[in-house]
């Protein structure tokens, strides 16, 4: 077997089994993955530098094709009313048929840390049958020192396939694609799909599983420092602007997507950005979109001219869901370690598209547990005909789909520290105001950035008012924000049908919120919106 790049000759291929490959590449930089990426007709270069690859029939995660593997270890620790099952022996089964599969292949091997806190990190390798995809994972997680990688042994060992095809006859699975994690020998099988964040987020999920035993929270959200040295972390679900938010440029860039908060304060997961492509322009998001123009960047299912190269980041004829996964040194305000304080604020940012929700709200330490479990934001209408209404969406923890444990576990390590820090919480809508989506209008970005500022920067202290419905407090006016935006049912013209309107979505979050009632206590359970309508105070 050929094998060629640093590595750690103590701990190879052989280690895990795949002694039987071709050849094996490790630890290339960009320039040779480049390379081998175009000469294996992977993807192609485009006019500003960057690699453009496409992922074929998976444009998105497979959700319903994850699974963990049962066993003593996690059959009384993972909600497998989430999760699905796989045996140990369908699971050993599967590696051994991975294995063979790659027997007298190419792979490419990146050796890579987990996590920007030493104390709480994981060494991973990755082996990759794609070239490209070696570059992507390079991107997303922490590149160790080249000097460290000759006595590197990794912790958690990922092999990723996409030309292996699962058999649920024999592998007990659901379809040819499978995303297979064993926490106990901490492995990650990866097959029948080329799209890359499958990788990332396979890290997340065992980091999710890992940590909270440690007393530190694993969150999916961004975060970002003030010039004051004040750390802030940002919720939220696809759609709500977690990523465009956290990147301001007076605040310097801890993460755009997977943190944890630990003893020491809050450390990014990875040392990259995976940040949705489709309709980036350089007027509304400059720092994003320069990464797109630069040699080292991997885009996805971007749409480019073929003779001039040049991207259209509007078409979406591939898929809505085009990234672009740069290294986080790209931005030019971001963190060089990764590392902050423990957080004084703490948002959760919904889109709120039936237009009822206040564009700012402080919430108490039971009301943000409410909302985190909750994890609500809500869909536009589609295209169906007849669906005009918008769809209510809840994720708990804002990443049900990474979470191996219970929610209240998650939510309980989150309480205990925002009582712990006195950290402010703070639900944000960046929705729709004066009618639900169709009707009304999108919250004007300008004022969601003015009462975030004011927010973070301190300077928010003006009155507050009980919100009739929600029960939180919202500010009764703000220097420069029509105060009619603060109390949304002014904004519409037909009060009866906010009425209408606001009991809907409260009683979606009462029903949405039933599951986990026996897990939290009382004070948690009366931070719940009402459907009695409360005078305004």
């Amino acid at each position: 077997m050929l094998e060629r790049g640093v590595r750690n000759p103590g701990h190879g291929t052989e280690q895990f089994g795949l002694g039987g490959a071709r050849a094996v590449h490790w630890n290339l930089i960009e320039p040779e993955l480049y390379e081998f990426a175009i000469s294996r007709g992977e993807a192609e270069f485009t006019s500003g530098g960057a690699l453009c690859a496409e992922t074929g029939a998976h444009t998105g995660r497979s959700p319903k094709d994850k699974y963990i593997v049962f066993d003593d270890e996690t059959k009384d620790s993972v909600w497998w009313d989430n999760n699905g099952k796989m045996t140990s022996g369908q699971f050993q089964t599967l590696l051994n048929d991975f294995i063979a599969h790659c027997a007298g292949k190419t792979l490419y091997a990146q050796d890579l840390l987990a996590g920007a806190d030493a104390r709480y990190g994981m060494r991973t390798r990755i082996f990759t049958e794609e070239a490209w995809h070696a570059l992507f994972i390079r991107n997303l997680l922490i590149r160790p020192d080249r000097g460290d990688l000759s006595k590197f042994v990794p912790e958690l060992t990922m092999l990723c396939c996409p030309s292996f095809k699962a058999s649920p006859e024999r592998h007990g699975v659901r379809s040819e694609t499978v995303i297979a994690l064993d926490f106990s020998r901490k492995i990650v099988l990866i097959g029948g799909s080329s799209y890359a964040g499958e990788m990332k987020k396979a890290v997340f999920t065992t980091l999710n599983y890992l940590l909270p035993a440690h007393g530190v929270m694993p969150m999916h959200c961004s975060a970002n420092v003030g010039p004051q040295g004040d750390p802030a972390v940002f919720f939220g679900l696809s759609g709500t602007g977690k990523t465009t938010l956290s990147a301001d440029p007076h605040r310097t860039l801890v993460g755009d997507d997977e943190h944890g908060w630990g003893p020491q304060g809050i450390f990014n997961f990875e040392g990259g950005c995976y940040a949705k492509a489709i309709k980036l322009s350089a007027e509304a998001e400059p720092a994003i979109y320069a990464t797109t123009q630069r040699f080292g960047t991997i885009l996805e299912n971007v749409v480019f001219d073929p003779l001039t190269r040049v991207c259209n980041f509007d078409d979406g004829s591939k898929t809505e869901n085009t990234r672009a996964a740069y290294p986080l040194h790209f931005i030019p305000n971001a963190s060089k370690t990764g590392r902050a304080g423990h957080p004084r604020n703490l948002v959760m940012l919904t889109a709120d598209a039936f237009g009822v929700m206040p564009p700012i709200a402080k919430l108490t330490a039971a009301q943000a547990m409410f909302h985190f479990l909750s994890g609500y934001t809500a869909k536009v209408a589609g295209t169906e005909r007849g669906v005009t209404d918008p769809e209510a969406t809840f994720s708990t923890c804002f990443g049900a789909p990474f979470m191996p444990r219970h929610p209240s576990v998650y939510g309980n390590l989150l309480r205990s520290l925002i009582a712990e820090h006195d950290v402010s919480c703070w639900l944000v809508n960046t929705g729709w105001t004066g009618g639900k989506y169709g009707v009304g209008q999108r919250m004007p970005i300008n004022v969601t950035r003015r009462l975030l500022t004011a927010a973070l920067d301190g300077t928010l202290k003006q009155e507050f008012f009980i919100d009739p419905y929600f029960g939180f407090q919202v500010p009764a006016e703000v220097n420069g924000v029509d105060s009619r935006l603060l109390k949304p049912r002014e904004t519409w013209s037909d009060k009866q049908q906010f009425d209408i309107t606001v009991h809907k979505l409260l009683q979606m979050f009462r029903e949405n919120f039933a599951k986990f009632e026996n897990a939290v206590d009382e004070e948690v359970r009366a931070a719940a919106p009402t459907t009695q309508h409360r005078p305004m105070t």
